[in-house]
């Protein structure tokens, strides 16, 4: 079960890159890498599904209501990316946007949720209509509820 303060001791993902901006967010208390070109970005936390260890990644988001949501495109891979596969197992989450943390609840949209919410987010980011254009699987839109 993933909380908001597994954010400071998680594994970083894989992609050196996001690592990297995620570890400058933390250190920077959310006000380095939050907002780049009009984007946001906030830090997930999840739980490994089969390690139990906690990993953490950098993510594009968008708001609806008191929720945050985040888009498990994986660039339009054909599986669903590691951070999205862990909540599914457990759907508690730290999160960090800008200096806010906090734990959540993480869930995926409701087919009557989704379009709406695809079209929010791709605005926001036009690349996603790209990546979901390169695979078959229906890229999953996920709210993050907080719960504290």
């Amino acid at each position: 079960m993933a909380v908001a303060d597994d954010l400071d001791h998680a594994t970083d993902s894989q992609w050196d890159w996001v690592a990297e901006q995620t570890r400058t967010y933390l250190a920077s208390g959310g006000t380095e890498g939050h907002e780049s070109n009009g984007v946001y970005t906030l830090v997930l936390a999840t739980t490994g599904g089969r390690t139990g260890i906690p990993r953490r990644t950098g993510l594009i988001y968008g708001t609806a209501g008191e929720d945050f949501v985040v888009v498990a495109s994986k660039g339009g891979a054909d599986e669903d990316p590691a951070w999205f596969k862990n909540l599914q197992a457990d759907p508690s989450v730290g999160v960090q946007v800008g200096g806010r943390r906090f734990t959540a609840r993480a869930r995926v949209a409701s087919p009557a949720e989704r379009e709406p919410l695809w079209l929010q987010m791709a605005r926001i980011f036009p690349l996603y209509d790209e990546y979901a254009q390169k695979t078959d699987r229906e890229i999953p839109i996920v709210l993050l509820t907080p719960q504290d």
